[in-house]
């Protein structure tokens, strides 16, 4: 069998790649390939293909990188199973071993950064198309209004508006009905309550969903956590680790389970997981959003938060 190394793998077209595992461009803007992750479940595309660079970033978990690097992801195996199991590709037609043709041409004038998101205000939440995305994934607005931002951001030129939850660093994950993206800087999101407890969310829809929840609750709150981004997990262990109790409350696919199970074996008593509280469900927006014919059984589940 034929054997690859890492250099030989590098410049093999990702896109070309990506179709033969059955993964196939949602929309092409320029050089820009987005794609319905290949790693997660989502229903917004947010995995991008640079073709000029031939290389990918994953918006929802934070992380990007060749296609060594998404290999090794998608595949969860080590990189000589990963060259072993891509030389297998190697003989077909559709895939080239040189690196993609340059975007621009001699004298070509490129924008500098004209796909990174511009954030040039930050009204309250008042917009009514979002007030009622807001509304269908049955989050109270005073719930959404009391933790979000209502933010109107550039995006190659063209000015857009979308709920903004910012992070410690500034940045903020946006989301409307029809655009799931996030600003520079990133980072998590932490609130304080002053309790020995923390709840982790893997995206701020759940932490809503948890305050959605919980809203007959006198007692004291738990402090929250929320990642923005798996990639944040791992990183933010000692934070976590600061307080006698965490709950988790990570999605339901492949990469929260896997997260979920590798806190549970960091010892002890301290990491719960409560998951298992909306079980069938992607995540605790999703179990939300499937209550809506049953909102009595919502408030008695949600009493359990």
């Amino acid at each position: 069998m034929l054997k690859l190394s890492c250099k030989d793998a590098r410049p093999l077209d990702l896109v070309d790649y990506l179709a033969s595992l059955g993964h196939h461009p949602q929309k092409i803007r320029n050089q820009d390939y987005w794609y319905l992750s290949p790693l997660r479940q989502e229903r917004t595309p947010s995995f991008k293909v640079s073709r000029r660079l031939n290389m990918w970033y994953d918006h929802g978990i934070g992380k990007g990188g060749n296609l060594i690097d998404f290999g090794l992801l998608y595949f969860n195996c080590p990189i000589s199973d990963f060259l072993q199991r891509l030389a297998q590709y190697q003989p077909s037609p559709t895939f080239s071993f040189h690196p993609p043709a340059p975007a621009s041409f001699a004298g070509e004038k490129k924008e500098p950064d004209e796909d990174k998101i511009v954030v040039v205000a930050t009204p309250p939440l008042n917009d009514a198309a979002l007030l009622g995305y807001i509304h269908k994934r049955r989050i109270p607005v005073e719930i959404a209004r009391r933790f979000c931002e209502e933010v109107d951001f550039l995006l190659y030129g063209k000015k857009n508006t979308a709920i903004g939850f910012r992070n410690e660093a500034g940045g903020y994950e946006l989301r409307s009905e029809y655009f799931k993206g996030s600003s520079s800087p990133k980072d998590v999101t932490f609130i304080n309550n002053g309790t020995e407890q923390v709840s982790v969310f893997e995206g701020f829809f759940s932490f809503l969903s948890f305050q959605s929840t919980a809203l007959d609750r006198t007692t004291s709150q738990s402090n929250c956590l929320i990642l923005n981004s798996l990639f944040f997990f791992e990183k933010s262990r000692p934070r976590m680790e600061q307080h006698q109790q965490v709950q988790l409350f990570l999605d339901r696919d492949t990469a929260g389970i896997s997260h979920t199970k590798i806190a549970l074996k960091w010892g002890g008593n301290r990491y719960i997981d409560r998951s298992d509280f909306y079980q069938g469900h992607k995540d605790l927006n999703d179990w939300l959003i499937s209550q809506r014919n049953n909102p009595k059984e919502s408030q008695r589940r949600g009493k359990g938060l």
